[in-house]
């Protein structure tokens, strides 16, 4: 019988560094003063028929949280979700366009004329393999369609502002960039600035993004008989534990929030065999284009060095099959007028710097915000404590709370939308603001 005894089991993680976090996140919400946000400019009754219109979408966006939870669909296969939003669309007499921009799965639908500023709503709904909406998806996918239909009255009416809102159905967040992938397909060439929201375990305004890359390493060795002839050999395992060491010695002297995860997905065939093939597959994330670009150039030398080191050769590739995420630029001036619809709500979101920078993931809705004026709030959905992509998170995605994050986020939205068209110098405030932010990127060869 072979020895089958297994050793103890995985350590459990300390939480205690968490809880700091959560606490020092409390002290320095209670601690900072509530910023001042201008009052809006929209008409209360404008303002007061959004938000009803909103309210009385509940039972619509509440089978939408709850209808893609329960059937999740991973980047590209989101069929059956597109075809539940596309149908509740139909339901309110929209006719929305399904597989756009080179997508199967992306929809596009729009209210108003094509005189004046457009603004566009970017509704997610892809999840995650196995886990499922640990990300909350749904209730993205919930909050963007009922802003569009809650903008239904003010935008048919005989004085609704000149201009568009487009609702982007936009597919394929995880693990890729599919709102990039809508971007060079020309989905942004028409659009002036484009907003959505994020749930989370608060509600806050502005909280950093990293920008991300993903990256293949192919070393390639010399096999030979490991006990026989090893000299004759180069050891592609070698070069990739060499390289996967460097990353960890490199995180030292790396900035605080940028981050590197690495595996090995391909590492020999048998012991007694040289391996002549391993492949590294990794993220790198940074805070800052120019630093993600520097972090770059920085793995680039660690894969040749050990390729080096060992003998072996390297093939690096970069953003295979997933093009690159850069971090979200936000806009302060959108983001206030959310956050003054959020309070209408009874939400308070809190502003950058509250949050600590190193709890922070990546979106593709950077490289949005880095061709027009953006914002990716969060709103609240579960405890401070529970992480995305965990599946409390997912438990928490289906709840009351998302419901009621998702109506809350469709009138932020919806209002934020609606101010932006209407008010002139709100439009021209956002626009100054992101130019002196460097104005728009050229993404697709940001990284040539």
């Amino acid at each position: 019988m072979p020895d089958m005894t297994a050793s103890t089991p995985p350590a459990r993680p300390s939480a205690a560094y968490l809880d700091h976090l959560v606490a020092e996140t409390e002290q320095r919400r209670r601690s900072t003063p509530a910023p001042d946000v201008a009052p809006s400019t929209l008409p209360e009754a404008s303002t007061a028929a959004v938000e009803r219109a909103a309210q009385e979408l509940e039972p619509e966006l509440r089978e939408i949280v709850e209808r893609l939870h329960a059937d999740p669909e991973p980047a590209f296969e989101e069929h059956r979700s597109a075809a539940t939003l596309v149908e509740v669309l139909a339901r309110h007499g929209v006719e929305a366009e399904l597989g756009v921009h080179g997508v199967e799965t992306a929809f596009r639908a729009e209210l108003g004329s094509g005189d004046g500023p457009t603004v566009a709503i970017c509704a997610e709904y892809d999840a995650l393999p196995v886990i499922g909406h640990a990300c909350g998806h749904n209730v993205i996918a919930a909050a963007g369609v009922g802003a569009f239909l809650a903008l239904q009255g003010a935008m048919t009416s005989d004085d609704a502002p000149a201009g568009r809102v487009v609702l982007l159905g936009t597919p394929a967040e995880e693990g890729h960039s599919g709102k990039e992938v809508l971007a060079r397909a020309g989905a942004f060439d028409d659009v002036d600035a484009a907003i959505m929201v994020h749930p989370f375990g608060l509600d806050v305004a502005d909280q950093v993004w990293l920008g991300r890359r993903l990256l293949t390493w192919t070393f390639t060795g010399r096999p030979a008989h490991a006990s026989a002839q090893p000299f004759m050999g180069r050891n592609a395992l070698d070069a990739a534990t060499l390289a996967y060491q460097g990353i960890g010695l490199l995180r030292q002297q790396l900035p605080p929030v940028d981050r590197v995860h690495a595996t090995i997905v391909e590492g020999g065939t048998r012991p007694s065999v040289i391996t002549e093939r391993a492949v590294m597959r990794l993220y790198a994330r940074s805070k800052y284009p120019d630093t993600l670009r520097d972090l770059s150039s920085r793995l680039d030398d660690v894969a040749r060095g050990a390729a080096l080191m060992t003998g072996t050769q390297v093939e690096i590739e970069w953003d295979d099959g997933a093009l690159p995420s850069l971090p979200v630029r936000t806009n302060s001036a959108l983001t206030e007028r959310w956050v003054a619809a959020q309070r209408r709500r009874g939400r308070d979101p809190l502003p950058a710097g509250i949050v600590p920078e190193t709890i922070a993931a990546s979106t593709d809705f950077g490289n949005v915000s880095f061709r027009v004026p953006g914002m990716h709030p969060l709103v609240q959905v579960s405890t401070p404590e529970v992480a995305l992509h965990t599946a409390e998170f997912a438990a928490a995605a289906a709840g009351p709370a998302a419901v009621s994050a998702a109506v809350d986020g469709a009138f932020g939205l919806a209002v934020t939308a609606l101010e932006y068209l209407a008010d002139d110098a709100l439009r021209a405030a956002v626009h100054d603001e992101f130019e002196a932010q460097g104005g728009p990127l050229d993404v697709p060869h940001y990284f040539d």
